[in-house]
């Protein structure tokens, strides 16, 4: 549903987007990741036709964004970063609004106007004067807005920036209520947005893709990240260096309490062999009191790092290191937009 071939735009003599390649299937989620600035805001512009690309082709729906402009907008629900309501309106009122801007017919609006109210649980506020209502409403609104015409084709860009934990939890769960019907692009910086809520990951930094597959591929692939976090009692000069010589362990850190002879092992195993058993057998037969023993696996975080770390020390540039202020890893606090 969505084609994106070498698709670039150009400021100046500063690369936005450059030479981006991705696809979206019908029906699925695609999340497009990256820190702020990366390109992914200027990538959902062009592709709904706000602004043009400097070089490059896309498609959605089978029409070309450069040269079927009309029919690509009447094929897209796009919810920008900021949603564009009219605040003195009501909700039903605008969407009614929005409904004839869009080319719903008379006869079906009222219908698809109900259904997008329903769809983002929106009935009781039907009347509500939307400056009146709290920014997670708005942004339900923006959605409400956005699939009111019953696109095949949704493109949201930081659709859960600034909501509380609450309102991220019920905007997860109406994007995703929201897939097989239509074909989703969901821009965000927010790790955990993407595994809970995408198909697919398309990763982008720098204004270039670096990594799209599924999330669990991601990690299993792209990070051999992995091992275990092990709570022990007692003596343990003998179980280290037993510990080192079994097969399969890379890496051992362990944080001790000399007094009271209580450890924590950080174990870094390869990911392709499972050995959690013979670590257990090691440490009983070593006469050490096991409390605790769980496994580590690669998070979408260490994938990220990782894909941009290879992709820096590749250009010869500084990592960027996951910021707060660049990117956000405990999916509750908003940020701000890529600033393009």
């Amino acid at each position: 549903m969505i084609e994106v071939e070498h698709l670039s735009k150009i400021y100046g003599s500063t690369a936005a987007v450059e030479d981006v390649d991705f696809s979206v299937e019908k029906g699925e989620i695609l999340g497009f990741l990256g820190p702020n600035g990366a390109g992914k805001t200027t990538t959902m512009r062009i592709l709904s036709g706000f602004i043009p690309a400097t070089a490059g082709t896309a498609k959605i729906a089978g029409y070309d964004v450069h040269e079927q402009s009309l029919e690509v907008r009447r094929n897209i629900g796009y919810l920008p970063e900021t949603p564009p309501l009219y605040p003195d309106m009501t909700v039903e009122g605008f969407l009614q609004f929005v409904a004839r801007i869009k080319g719903v017919a008379r006869k079906n609006r009222q219908s698809r106007v109900d259904w997008s109210l329903e769809r983002c649980q929106l009935e009781d506020k039907r009347k509500v004067l939307i400056r009146k209502l709290s920014k997670g409403y708005k942004q339900r609104v923006g959605i409400a807005q956005a699939i009111v015409h019953d696109p095949p084709v949704i493109i949201l860009d930081e659709p859960t920036v600034g909501l509380d934990p609450k309102q991220i939890i019920e905007v997860r769960n109406l994007i995703k209520s929201l897939a097989g019907e239509h074909t989703l692009l969901l821009s965000t910086h927010i790790l955990p947005e993407v595994s809970m809520t995408c198909d697919r990951v398309t990763i982008i930094n720098g204004g270039k893709v670096v990594a799209t597959d599924t999330p669990n591929n991601l990690m299993s692939h792209l990070t051999a990240k992995g091992g275990y976090e092990i709570e022990i009692v007692g003596d343990i000069f003998s179980l280290e260096p037993m510990l080192n010589d079994l097969p399969g362990i890379s890496q051992l850190e362990i944080i001790s309490n000399s007094e009271t002879k209580h450890h924590t092992l950080l174990l870094t195993t390869d990911s392709h062999q499972e050995i959690g058993k013979d670590i257990a057998a090691l440490i009983i037969n070593q006469g050490l009191d096991l409390y605790e023993m769980k496994r580590t696996r690669a998070t979408l975080e260490d994938v990220f790092l990782n894909v941009i770390t290879e992709e820096a020390a590749t250009e010869g540039k500084a990592p960027i290191l996951g910021e707060k202020s660049s990117l956000e890893f405990d999916g509750e606090t908003g940020g701000q937009g890529d600033g393009e």
